[in-house]
């Protein structure tokens, strides 16, 4: 690909307004549950929500980011023996027993499958040496992924003081780590073989969430339920290109209310094409056009509601000339697409057509620029 010399110029085309509304008021249905938010994941713009910003007990869906940090810490193969007093904890497990050999891999598919609280605590003593120093590394990637209204005590979920989040928070938190390809892997599974023990041996894992196997598209992600915290779900799920995100804080019929959410949303989020609102058109140098036009490099499809499409922003970077001699799809500029002033994605922009050189009535210095570009090929 040639490089073209020449200034950059930002030419800013709006394809509507600032505002970015929320869409409950008028869904058309209520849900069971205290707290719930559905967002697109794409944008992380809330669709439905009820009570989404109210603090709330979160139980084992607190799993998702001690899986998130898990993932992230890498060795995920390195076989190592679980700490005893780490998977003695009360509720779900994925059957850990003392001495048991396990991978941090192993471990993961245990808390996100059948939510084992042995599996969460023994990979946080893995990584940090102790529970409560596990904690404070949940509580800074909150900070750092700006969950303002979260905080974790353990990694397990269990009913704790201090230990709370929201359902937006979740929502959020949830978008990022589906990011993540071994989180995303996982939490997808409706069942897997896991190895472990001593010796380590192959045993059967099953999901929790039913949403799996229940509801077309779903992608994940994690249940949970505590005497304090109830029901607790939080569900991902795609079609035609858009992927929603559901959280449901002490729902007592969960599973309804996620279909609910899930479908409603898949009404008012489409893929929509981006497109240049007009053409962006260059001078061109020394060639056999005078000008040629710019155009994405490539097919951009967002999923947006229809509110949210009125404010998209696209803003191109294009050169203020070109020099003739260059073939269709050169990459000469960018685009650079925004969701109510918020950046979403980066895009080439490339010639629409060839130009060829043509050298009469070219100055000799625009030769000379045009010598050492073909012979350096810049």
């Amino acid at each position: 690909m040639k490089k073209i010399i020449a200034g950059l110029t930002a030419l800013c085309l709006v394809l509507g307004g600032n505002s970015l509304p929320i869409y409950a008021e008028n869904a058309g249905f209520e849900v069971s549950a205290a707290a719930a938010v559905l967002i697109n994941a794409e944008t992380g713009t809330i669709v439905y929500e009820k009570n989404a910003h109210e603090h709330r007990a979160m139980a084992s869906t607190t799993k998702i980011m001690t899986a998130l940090l898990t993932a992230e810490a890498g060795e995920l193969d390195k076989k190592f023996t679980a700490d005893s007093f780490a998977i003695n904890v009360e509720g779900t497990s994925m059957g850990l027993e003392e001495g048991d050999i396990v991978t941090r891999r192993a471990l993961l598919y245990g808390m996100l499958l059948p939510s084992g609280n042995d599996a969460a605590n023994a990979a946080a003593v893995n990584i940090s040496g102790s529970m409560a120093e596990f904690a404070k590394l949940m509580n800074k990637k909150a900070e750092e992924l700006g969950l303002k209204d979260t905080h974790f005590v353990n990694p397990s979920g269990l009913d704790a003081d201090g230990h709370f989040t929201t359902a937006y928070d979740l929502a959020q938190l949830t978008r990022y780590a589906l990011e993540n390809p071994v989180f995303a892997e996982i939490c997808r599974c409706a069942d897997a073989q896991v190895e472990f023990g001593n010796p380590p041996y192959m045993r059967r894992l099953a999901n929790s969430n039913k949403m799996l196997w229940q509801y077309e598209g779903c992608i994940g992600v994690k249940t949970g339920f505590t005497d304090n915290a109830r029901r607790c779900l939080v569900s991902a799920a795609e079609r035609d290109g858009v992927r929603l995100i559901c959280v449901t804080l002490n729902a007592p019929d969960d599973w309804e209310d996620h279909r609910k959410m899930l479908d409603y949303g898949f009404t008012q989020v489409k893929a929509t094409e981006i497109v240049l609102p007009k053409p962006v058109t260059i001078p061109v140098i020394g060639g056999s056009e005078a000008s040629v036009n710019l155009e994405l490099s490539e097919s951009v499809r967002l999923p947006l509601s229809e509110n949210e499409s009125r404010t998209v922003t696209v803003e191109a970077f294009a050169p203020q000339f070109l020099y003739a001699g260059f073939s269709a799809g050169e990459t000469v500029g960018k685009a650079k697409i925004y969701l109510n002033g918020n950046f979403v994605r980066e895009v080439g922009l490339v010639t629409a057509g060839e130009v060829t050189v043509t050298e009469q009535n070219v100055s000799f210095y625009d030769k000379l620029i045009m010598f050492f570009r073909r012979f350096f090929r810049i």
